[in-house]
């Protein structure tokens, strides 16, 4: 083999064995709720794998009370939104740390006025995904979900 080919395969070979070690050596934590009343939840309010959080879905339910905000889609979605904020809070993070958010709407005619909300909290733009489906936890109208990095 010619240097050139010699000196490839040293940089190949270094990527490849740099890359088994950040997938062996990555811990994953689970961590328990904040809240009290969550501590025996089937689930996690958020995983960390590494510097990336992944935090469970957030619904417009005020946690002092446990029940859904009144007023509507906009009130669910600023209150799922401050649920957010409160466990990102927890770990040292704000919601410029999020960087992808997964956002379920019991109707999709709900989409302007969810973003109405959500456009003034989520200024540094995080990669999003949107839908409408039925079914959301509480009878609720919006469900929010993120991932978010350290």
């Amino acid at each position: 083999m010619k240097p050139f080919h010699y000196a490839l395969l040293s940089i190949l070979m270094s990527g490849v064995m740099a890359t088994s070690y950040a997938q062996e050596s990555t811990d994953i934590i689970f961590h328990k709720s904040h809240e009290p009343k969550k501590q025996n939840a089937p689930f996690s309010d958020v995983v960390q794998a590494g510097n990336m959080y992944f935090l469970a879905g957030q619904i417009g339910m005020d946690h002092t009370t446990r029940t859904l905000v009144e007023g509507g889609i906009q009130a669910e979605t600023e209150q799922a939104i401050k649920n957010i904020e409160e466990v990102l809070a927890q770990h040292g993070m704000t919601l410029d740390n999020v960087v992808k958010c997964t956002v379920i709407l019991s109707d999709i005619q709900y989409f302007s006025a969810f973003n109405e909300v959500y456009t003034q909290y989520f200024t540094k733009k995080p990669a999003r995904t949107t839908f409408a489906a039925k079914g959301i936890a509480a009878n609720g109208n919006i469900e929010i979900d993120v991932i978010a990095v350290k």
